[in-house]
């Protein structure tokens, strides 16, 4: 899996030749500084890259070219020094295949009163520069990210690395492979979908592995190689545990499936309880701690789910909040104290734990096994959000719910899982009915470090549907949008 620090985006300025070398010359200085200076800010996940001014419709079409073909640039940032005519980007814009950001700035923060001479206005004409670059953009129905503000302020670089993450995240999705090992839960309706169609639109090369695969696997693992598993174990969890056998069965387990998706470029996988073939636990731990190291995970065969959760793990890298696979348990109907719990049967990331995680065994009820090994804690406080990938027929719909997350209200001690509790945006009541109404599944991907405006950021490169439940969500107005949508849609 490909770090997001081994990406890089290319900082390209529009120009021409009307205003001579020696504006040439001071626009690349500029541009050049500009670079320095965001680069220098630490707020960018990636590494940001200068490129030579173009100012003519072969240099514009030759760096977007160069730009498609380079596999670490993951997107281009454009800005206007100058007037770049907007019809010489109208051969490259139409080729480009990477992200797209239009920066709209400029290089100097205020007006110089008594300098300014039209030397000075013939540099800086980023205010009808970048408009002229974005009407092209908008003629020839471009997705693209637009940018407002001082590039020395902080919110313009800020919005700039939620957007590299979310460019991240579309490479990472056009590259993405994953297994499913067994097939989906029986009777379910959204761990099912369109294969070929994700492929298409998404870019995910969904395989498929009988379990009888990974258990002939597990056959191989050695008790050298488990003995060092536990020791990884004992070094990031606490061991609440005397049956060591079942939290061994589970580093063996674990051991099998990183071989396996090692060996053939998996990022995310699924298992489901109803296809165990020759296995003694559903896994839980394994799943856990591979999840832990960027991995994606999806229960019940649920591929969308684990895909969606290995690209927002991938748009998260570096940062410390967590991201989850998650599920809807229970609601918390206390009038004026609503919550929704939220956990699964085992596998929940302890990337969200508030406090150290525990090895727990205790019975299952479901899956027809021995007890399962498995994490058990509490999730941490904070804004996050809950992100879910359902297959519309025909297209795909993202649906992002703002939460404020916290730690459960009340010990569980009869309920030994991961949990977190969640206060949905903008209560229990408006979010539950709006979530039903966009076909939202009950299986989720739980973030505190991806934000709505990035998974839209990621929605648009991918080009399919977004729908946002936040403070502002209005029933009226969301069958509306829904509505349209589906208008929309049908006419692309």
């Amino acid at each position: 899996m490909k770090s997001i620090r081994e990406y890089e985006f290319w900082f390209i300025t529009g120009s021409q030749h009307l205003y001579g070398d020696e504006t040439l010359r001071q626009v690349e200085k500029d541009a050049k500084e500009m670079v320095k200076g965001l680069s220098d800010s630490g707020l960018l996940p990636s590494k940001l890259v200068w490129k030579p001014t173009v100012k003519t419709p072969a240099e514009i079409t030759d760096i977007v070219k160069e730009a498609n073909h380079d596999e670490s640039c993951a997107g281009i940032i454009t800005w206007m020094h100058t007037f770049s005519p907007s019809k010489m980007w109208i051969n490259g814009l139409k080729r480009l295949q990477k992200p797209y950001l239009h920066f709209h700035t400029q290089f100097n923060r205020e007006i110089p009163w008594n300098e300014i001479d039209m030397d000075f206005m013939n540099l800086n004409q980023s205010a009808h520069g970048d408009r002229e670059h974005g009407f092209i953009a908008a003629r020839l129905r471009m997705p693209r990210k637009v940018v407002v503000g001082y590039w020395q302020d902080e919110e313009p670089v800020r919005e700039i690395s939620d957007w590299m993450r979310a460019a991240v995240g579309f490479a990472f999705s056009n590259s993405l492979k994953m297994v499913r090992f067994g097939d989906n839960m029986c009777q379910v309706a959204v761990t099912e979908g369109d294969k070929v169609e994700s492929e298409i639109k998404l870019g995910w090369d969904i395989e498929y592995m009988g379990v009888g695969a990974l258990v002939d696997e597990m056959k191989k693992v050695t008790d050298a190689q488990v003995d060092e598993k536990m020791k990884e174990y004992a070094d990031r969890y606490d061991i609440d545990t005397d049956n060591i056998d079942a939290v061994r069965y589970q580093a063996k387990t674990e051991i099998a499936l990183r071989k396996i998706c090692g060996e053939n470029g998996y990022c995310a996988f699924t298992t489901n309880f109803q296809d165990l073939w020759g296995m003694e636990q559903l896994p839980g731990l394994a799943c856990q701690n591979m999840m832990a190291d960027g991995f994606g995970f999806g229960g019940e065969g649920d591929w969308k789910v684990a895909a969606m959760c290995a690209v927002m793990k991938a748009m998260a890298e570096g940062k410390d909040g967590g991201t989850a696979f998650m599920e809807d348990y229970t609601y918390h109907f206390e009038k004026g104290n609503e919550h929704i719990l939220g956990a699964h049967m085992l596998e929940v990331c302890p990337s969200i734990a508030a406090d150290r995680p525990k090895i727990q065994v205790h019975p299952l009820g479901i899956g027809d096994r021995s007890d399962p090994a498995r994490l058990v804690f509490n999730s941490k406080d904070g804004d996050a959000i809950v992100a879910s990938l359902i297959d519309m027929g025909g297209r795909m719909r993202l649906i992002v719910n703002d939460i404020k997350a916290k730690n459960p209200l009340h010990p569980m001690p009869k309920l030994p899982v991961a949990g977190v509790m969640w206060v949905p945006q903008p209560n229990l009541k408006v979010s539950a009915h709006a979530w039903i109404l966009a076909g939202g599944a009950h299986h989720s991907v739980l973030s505190y470090d991806v934000t709505a405006d990035m998974m839209k950021d990621w929605a648009d490169m991918m080009g399919i549907e977004f729908i946002h439940i936040n403070a502002d969500t209005k029933i009226n107005d969301l069958e509306k949008e829904l509505f349209w949508n589906d208008i929309a849609y049908k006419l692309k």
